[in-house]
């Protein structure tokens, strides 16, 4: 695995695929690597044949009073990690590289970007936007890998994709979870022996819903148990909401659906989506 920090370096690598006819394949990463990101590299390995991980701890996606300086970073496993994976390029640019002195440009998505967690974590997508452009133009890849985990995300980054007429196919990844349900993130790391033993209550409550509202029972009614669970296990709830899978608007009939959640227990802030398999709740 080449692990290059230069910009002029990552060209020359890349222009040297190119030209052998290689297809390839990005995973944009901030670090921390679970098995959730290196279900992602394996997703990415059979779509390309060269696969590029990038981690950059992006500034830009954090607010003011949340984790940037506690995040975690762990660039000496994480690079074993992808060496053990058959990862062609770590693409570890320093902050300098993506937001050079002067840098004045901001990418913004309206509309899918607004709600959830656009509203309760006011220019974080704008931050992901922004950098994931800088990316895809740094890389050119052919294809970008991303969880579904983080499914506002997704969706942010299939609206710029299209809009730009970027020439990149984004492939989603089926979240990846614990024996237990709990969807695998970095953050978990942070949470205490009780917070997380409690934090299961969070994908069961989705799951209830879910089977609630493919039941044919009230939506509302559904969603407001599934907040009442998660309160009564500890959780300060930013919302449950079920909306439609691509603009994150109402759920209506004959479009697919999404049930999403974001719920802090303890000092950690967890998210979650669940597909509902049904389009008619009624």
């Amino acid at each position: 695995m080449q692990t290059i920090r230069r910009l002029e370096d990552l060209r020359e690598a890349l222009a040297a695929f190119r030209s052998a006819g290689e297809r390839v394949a990005l995973v944009p990463t901030m670090g921390a690597l679970h098995d959730g990101h290196m279900a992602l590299v394996e997703a990415a390995k059979r779509a390309a044949d060269r696969v590029v991980v990038s981690i950059f701890v992006n500034p830009r996606q954090f607010g003011p009073n949340e984790d940037f300086d506690q995040y975690p970073r762990k660039e000496a496993a994480d690079s074993r990690l992808l060496t053990n994976a058959g990862t062609d390029i770590l693409w570890l640019p320093p902050v300098d590289v993506m937001y050079p002195q002067g840098f004045a440009t901001n990418v913004s998505v309206t509309g899918v970007s607004e709600v959830l967690d656009g509203a309760h974590r006011p220019g974080h997508f704008d931050g992901v936007a922004t950098v994931v452009s800088k990316l895809f133009n740094q890389v050119r890849p052919d294809i970008a890998l991303f969880g579904e985990k983080d499914w506002q995300q997704l969706a942010v980054i299939r609206r710029m994709t299209a809009d730009l007429n970027i020439d990149v196919e984004i492939q989603g990844v089926v979240t990846q979870r614990e024996d237990d349900g709990l969807a695998l993130s970095s953050r978990n790391a942070y949470l205490m022996p009780d917070e997380r033993a409690r934090a299961v209550a969070l994908p069961r409550a989705l799951g209830a819903a879910e089977r609630a509202i493919v039941e044919g029972g009230d939506p509302e009614a559904a969603l407001a148990q599934a907040r009442d669970s998660l309160t009564a296990a500890g959780f300060d709830v930013d919302y449950v909401v079920l909306a439609d899978a691509e603009t994150l608007g109402s759920a209506e009939p004959g479009r697919p659906w999404r049930l999403l959640a974001a719920a802090r227990i303890g000092s950690t802030r967890l998210i979650d989506n669940i597909p509902v398999t049904t389009q008619d709740p009624g």
